[in-house]
C-alpha cells in the first residue's frame, strides 16, 4: 500500500513548524490588498510579490530540511485546528509536508514568483492592478491548501478556493462580454468535476468513517477486499474531479476560453497550478488507483484521447495563446496517461509536470511579450518577421519550444519520452493504443508548435502589410526587463530542469516515500527503439510544418472551405459540441420542463386551492349580509329540514 498507508505522520519540526506561513502569507496579501483601497495602489505589486517570494523561502527551507532527512522521516504533520466534529465525523485542519507537497509547494511559489515579476510590467498601466495582484495572491494561497492539506476534506477546501480564484482572474476584465462569459463557463464546468470529488468524499466517510490521507489509506485495502467495486467506484469519482481541474476529455472546453484573461493569469492556470491539481489528486490518491486496474486503465484512456485531441485543435488554431491552450491541454493528457498506467510510474507524470511548468509558462509569458508589442494583437497571421524586433523573446520561446516537443536532452526529452515507453510497457493491445496514441501526439506537438514560431518569428513582415483591427500600427519592439527576466529564468528551466530531475532517478527516488518505489519501464520493442521512434516523428511533424507553412504565403484570412478534419480541429476537436449535446441542451430541456411543471404544476395546484377557498369564502360571505329577516329565514330554513330528515326517519 506504500509508505503513506503504513506509517504514522510525524509532527513538524525545525522550518516544518512555519509551514503555516505558507498559507497565510499570500493570504494576507490578498485581503491587505482588497480591503486597502485605493491607497494600496502603488505598493500592490511589491506586496503580491513579496508575499509569494517569502513563501517560496519559506518552502525551501523545509525542502532542504527534509531532503536531509532519513527516507522514513521525511513524512511530516502540522495539526492546526479542529475544523469540525459531530458524532464519529471528526475532521482536523492539517498540513501534511512530504516530498510529493514540498515539490508543489515550490513549483508553486517559485513559478508563481517569476509570473507575479512578469505582471508588473505587464499590468503596469491596468488601473485595476491592485485587485489582479490580490487575486493573484488568492489564487497561490488556495494552491497551497490544496497540496499541502492532510485529508480529502482540506484538499476539497483548496480545490473550491482555487475554482474561486480562477473565475475572478479569467473573468479580469469583466467588461468584455467573452471574458465575462468565458469565467462563467470554467467555473461551470469545474462544478461539474467537483460533484465527482465531494461524492468521492462522502463515499470515502461512508464506507472507511474518515477522510484523512492516513486514515483513508490505511482502511482502502480491507475495502477493496470486501467490496472492490466500491474501490472503483471511488477512484472514477476522484477521476472526475481531476478532469474538471485539468481540463481532461469530456471536460477540457473551459481551457481554452480561459486565454480571455490577462496573459499572466493564463501562464499561471495553464502551467504551474490550476491544471495541475488532477494530477496532483490521482497521484496522491495512488492507494486507491492501485488497488483498482479498472480504474487506472481509464485515467489512461482518458489521458491518451485528451492528449490527441487538444493537438489535433491546435494544429488549426491562428490564436497564438489557443494554440498553446490546447497544447497544455494535451501535455496534461500525458501526465494523465503516466498516472495512469499505475504501479511504479507515478513519478514520470510528476516529472514531466515539473519541467511542463517551466517551458508552458516561458511559452506563454514570451506569448505575452509578443502581443505586449504587437497592439495585444493574438492572430498569428499578423505577425512574421518578429525574430529580429523581439530577440530575447525569440531565443526564450525557441528554447520551450524545443523542450516541449522533446528535443534531444532538454527539459521534454527527459520527461515526455519515458511516459511514451511506459505506455509500450503497459504490454498487449492497451500497451499498442496507448503508446501508438502518445507516438502520434508527439508528432503533432511539433507540427503546430512549428507552425507558431514560423508564423510568429520567421517569414516576412506580415504587420507591415495589413492594418490592425484596433486602427493603430503595429511597432513591435522588445519587453522591458521585468518581464523579460523572468521569461530567462523559466528558459533555463527549460532548458536544464528535465536533466537535473530525470538524471540518476532523482525525482524519483525523491517521490518514493510519497508514490512507492519507481519502477523503470521495459518496453517490449525496446526503449531506444521507442525514443529513435518519437524522434522520427518529431521530426516528421517539424518537417511537414516547414512544407505547409514555411515555404508558401501565410493566408491573413482563413479559408472557408476546408477539409473534415481541419474543420474539425477548427471546431475545438468537438469539445464545446460534446457538452451542448450531452449537458447544455438537455440541461436547457429539463429546465424548461422543471419551468413548467413548476409554473403548471405546484403552482397551479396551490393557485387553485387559492381561488377555491376564495369562492367559498365569497359564497359564505353572502350568508353574513347583516339582515335580521335573512338570519330567521336560515333558522326557520334549518328547522324545517331537521322536521323533515325526522319524519322521514320515523315513518320510513
Amino acid at each position: 500500500m506504500g509508505n503513506l498507508a503504513a506509517e504514522a505522520t510525524a509532527p513538524a519540526s525545525g522550518a516544518g513548524s512555519l509551514a503555516w506561513l505558507l498559507l497565510v502569507l499570500p493570504l494576507a496579501g490578498a485581503a491587505v490588498l482588497l480591503l486597502g483601497g485605493r491607497r494600496m495602489d502603488r505598493i500592490a505589486p511589491v506586496l503580491g510579490c513579496l508575499t509569494v517570494l517569502a513563501a517560496f523561502v519559506i518552502g525551501l527551507s523545509i525542502f532542504l530540511q527534509t531532503v536531509g532527512a532519513a527516507e522514513d522521516a521525511r513524512r511530516t504533520g502540522q495539526h492546526l485546528f479542529t475544523w469540525f466534529a459531530s458524532g464519529s465525523l471528526d475532521i482536523g485542519f492539517g498540513l501534511l509536508l512530504d516530498p510529493l507537497s514540498l515539490t508543489f509547494v515550490l513549483l508553486i511559489t517559485g513559478v508563481g514568483f517569476l509570473i507575479h515579476v512578469y505582471s508588473i510590467g505587464y499590468m503596469a498601466h491596468d488601473p485595476e492592478r491592485r485587485k489582479f495582484f490580490a487575486y493573484l495572491n488568492l489564487f497561490v494561497a488556495s494552491m497551497l491548501l490544496l497540496v499541502l492539506g492532510d485529508g480529502f476534506v482540506t484538499l476539497y477546501f483548496g480545490w473550491e478556493g482555487v475554482g474561486v480564484a480562477s473565475y475572478l482572474l479569467i473573468g479580469f476584465w469583466s467588461d468584455r462580454r467573452s471574458a465575462a462569459t468565458a469565467a462563467k463557463k470554467a467555473f461551470l464546468m469545474n462544478r461539474v468535476g467537483d460533484v465527482g470529488l465531494a461524492l468521492a468524499i462522502f463515499l470515502m466517510f461512508s464506507e472507511l468513517g474518515t477522510t484523512s490521507y492516513e486514515g483513508v489509506f490505511a482502511g482502502i485495502g480491507d475495502l477493496a477486499a470486501r467490496s472492490p467495486g466500491t474501490v472503483t467506484a471511488m477512484a472514477l469519482l476522484l477521476l472526475l474531479g481531476a478532469c474538471g481541474k485539468s481540463g481532461q476529455v469530456p471536460l477540457q472546453a473551459w481551457l481554452p476560453d480561459a486565454m480571455e484573461g490577462p496573459t499572466p493569469v493564463s501562464a499561471l492556470i495553464h502551467a504551474a497550478t490550476m491544471v495541475t491539481a488532477g494530477v496532483y489528486l490521482i497521484a496522491r490518491s495512488y492507494p486507491v488507483f492501485d488497488l483498482t486496474a479498472t480504474g487506472r486503465l481509464v485515467v489512461a484512456i482518458v489521458g491518451a484521447v485528451t492528449l490527441l485531441l487538444g493537438c489535433i485543435a491546435g494544429c488549426a488554431k491562428d490564436d497564438i495563446k489557443k494554440v498553446l491552450a490546447y497544447s497544455t491541454v494535451s501535455q496534461i493528457g500525458y501526465m494523465f496517461l503516466a498516472v495512469g498506467l499505475g504501479a511504479g510510474v507515478y513519478a514520470l507524470g510528476i516529472l514531466h509536470l515539473l519541467t511542463h511548468g517551466f517551458f508552458k509558462a516561458g511559452l506563454f509569458l514570451g506569448a505575452g511579450s509578443v502581443m505586449h508589442g504587437m497592439n495585444d494583437d493574438v492572430d498569428m497571421r499578423r505577425y512574421g518577421g518578429l525574430a529580429r524586433r523581439m530577440p530575447i523573446t525569440f531565443v526564450t520561446m525557441g528554447l520551450g519550444y524545443l523542450a516541449l516537443i522533446g528535443f534531444p536532452f532538454l527539459s521534454g526529452y527527459f520527461s515526455k519520452d519515458p511516459i511514451i515507453e511506459a505506455a509500450f510497457a503497459a504490454g498487449g493491445t492497451a500497451g499498442v493504443l496507448l503508446g501508438g496514441a502518445a507516438l502520434l501526439g508527439a508528432g503533432l506537438t511539433a507540427f503546430y508548435m512549428t507552425r507558431l514560431m514560423i508564423m510568429t518569428f520567421f517569414g516576412p513582415p506580415r504587420w507591415q502589410e495589413i492594418p490592425a483591427p484596433d486602427g493603430r500600427d503595429y511597432h513591435p519592439h522588445e519587453s522591458p526587463p521585468v518581464m523579460t527576466v523572468p521569461m530567462i529564468v523559466l528558459a533555463v528551466g527549460s532548458l536544464g530542469a528535465g536533466a537535473f530531475l530525470a538524471i540518476g532517478d532523482r525525482l524519483q527516488e525523491w517521490l518514493s516515500p510519497s508514490l512507492g518505489a519507481f519502477e523503470e519501464p521495459h518496453p517490449a520493442i525496446g526503449a531506444t527503439t521507442v525514443t529513435v521512434l518519437t524522434l522520427v516523428m518529431v521530426a516528421l511533424g517539424i518537417v511537414i510544418a516547414w512544407l505547409a507553412v514555411g515555404r508558401r504565403p501565410v493566408p491573413l484570412v482563413a479559408p472557408e472551405r476546408v477539409n473534415p478534419l481541419v474543420a474539425f480541429a477548427r471546431a475545438d476537436a468537438g469539445g464545446n459540441v460534446v457538452n451542448e449535446t450531452l449537458v447544455a441542451r438537455p440541461g436547457l430541456a429539463l429546465g424548461k420542463g422543471l419551468l413548467v411543471v413548476d409554473g403548471k404544476g405546484v403552482d397551479g395546484a396551490v393557485n387553485g386551492v387559492g381561488t377555491l377557498l376564495s369562492g367559498v369564502s365569497r359564497g359564505g360571505r353572502r350568508w353574513q349580509n347583516g339582515f335580521v329577516r335573512s338570519y330567521a329565514l336560515s333558522m326557520l330554513s334549518g328547522t324545517v329540514v331537521v322536521i323533515v330528515a325526522l319524519l322521514a326517519v320515523r315513518f320510513s
